[in-house]
């Protein structure tokens, strides 16, 4: 099966949609519990909710592997993200909810999980890493936004209710410090949604491992609550008229990417 989607742009911005697969190999769903089965984790929707983006001239790499065969925004040595926290795996074990993915006895050895990452990680890793280069060699520079979203309240990882718009830059190490403020003040004109920048998301593996701004690749990720588009309960619809209330702020935020690009190209 493909394990992702690709579109090219003409603008050096890739958006890169990690985790809003659905698809399973037959051999491995066999081995999942219910609770994975309803794939509660995804990031659902987002290709609906930037459909837009297309017609801005953005690049769009887009994964069509559910995160729980494997997680692309994890390290491939699978060292935590955030040292003291609460983590989940590059072959996660248990939902958000602390649920367990597979049936008993059925959990992935280190040779499985070596396996899916030459098979599913390192194909998606490998389009990134080009299409960033090529975008840098035909503009001169390139900004990668990697688009996430989570449930508003998630225990595990945070206390109380997350903010609605959470943009990482890594603290500011993955892109010109320039780009964060623009891109935070395109979010924040929008305040009837509430916005933390890198505050509990800071970017995950994708953000940090390909920001390099001295390289010339600029890297910011957004991790949008899913009650500002969506039901976050069974079955995950999307509530269009959110949709339409929201496009505007990521349209906004975009745009001030591409203006950023724009004044460096200039």
């Amino acid at each position: 099966m493909a394990l992702f989607r690709y579109s090219r742009g003409a603008v050096p911005l890739l958006m890169s949609i990690p985790h809003v697969g659905t698809e399973i190999p037959e051999d491995i769903r066999t081995r999942l519990t219910p609770p994975a089965l309803a794939l509660e984790d995804t990031d659902w929707h987002l290709d609906r909710l930037y459909g837009f983006a297309g017609g801005l001239g953005l690049s769009i790499l887009q994964a069509r592997t559910s995160r729980y065969v494997i997680d692309l925004n994890r390290p491939p040595d699978d060292e935590p993200l955030y040292p003291g926290a609460r983590n989940t795996e590059l072959v996660p074990l248990t939902t958000f909810g602390e649920e367990a993915i597979y049936k008993e006895g059925a959990v992935p050895d280190a040779a499985e999980v070596a396996a899916r990452r030459a098979r599913f990680w390192q194909p998606y890793h490998d389009r990134l890493a080009a299409e960033l280069a090529a975008l840098r060699e035909r503009h001169g520079l390139a900004v990668l936004f990697d688009c996430h979203s989570i449930k508003s309240e998630v225990p595990r990882f945070f206390e109380g209710v997350l903010p609605d718009f959470n943009l990482g830059t890594a603290d500011g190490e993955s892109c010109d410090p320039s780009l964060r403020d623009r891109l935070a003040a395109a979010l924040a004109a929008h305040d009837r949604y509430s916005l933390a920048v890198d505050g509990r998301f800071k970017g995950g593996y994708i953000t940090r491992r390909y920001g390099r701004p001295a390289e010339g690749v600029h890297a910011f990720q957004l991790e949008l609550a899913l009650k500002t588009y969506m039901d976050e309960t069974p079955p995950f619809a999307l509530r269009e008229e959110l949709a339409r209330q929201l496009r505007p702020a990521l349209q906004d935020m975009l745009a001030a990417a591409l203006a950023w690009a724009g004044s460096q190209a200039g």
